[in-house]
């Protein structure tokens, strides 16, 4: 089998495209959750997905730039493929309501693309999920849904 491929397409005028980041050495397993992220972060840049399609071996992302921030470095490289799970609310500057590693990405792409999770027992559901290249993290905002787990009877 021939080895994915993964391209990053920006929106140019009307109905153009333009390719911005061309990946040859990656997995099928990070294309598939970074399809499921509806932003991207890289450069300082977020990037909004509009679609996504196939091509052979080739996978493409179409983007548009969502908003532009001064470029952080995180102090510390990451060990293992982060998620920070944060709360949506930009009066709060998003909480994190949870941190986890994981060590594939088929593991993270099970959290990010589902409509409801679990913390400590309260419901979550899902809002949207990004890919943070320039701190090394995925991150899933979510909203609580007041609703509890009730443990099944054993």
């Amino acid at each position: 089998m021939t080895r994915p491929l993964l391209e990053y397409r920006l929106l140019k005028g009307m109905n153009g495209f333009e390719p911005i980041f061309h990946y040859t050495d990656i997995e099928l397993e990070q294309i598939l959750a970074r399809r499921e992220c509806e932003f991207f972060v890289k450069g300082g840049v977020t990037y909004r997905q509009l679609s996504s399609a196939k091509e052979g071996n080739l996978f493409l992302i179409y983007v548009e730039i969502f908003e532009e921030e001064p470029v952080t470095d995180p102090l510390f490289p990451p060990q293992g493929l982060k998620l920070e799970i944060r709360e949506l609310n930009p009066r709060k500057n998003h909480p994190i309501v949870k941190q986890e590693t994981y060590e594939d990405h088929l593991d993270i792409l099970s959290v990010i693309g589902s409509v409801y999770i679990y913390i400590d027992q309260a419901e979550y559901e899902r809002d949207s999920a990004e890919i943070d290249e320039d701190r090394s993290v995925y991150i899933l905002y979510v909203k609580a849904t007041g609703e509890m787990l009730e443990e099944e009877a054993q």
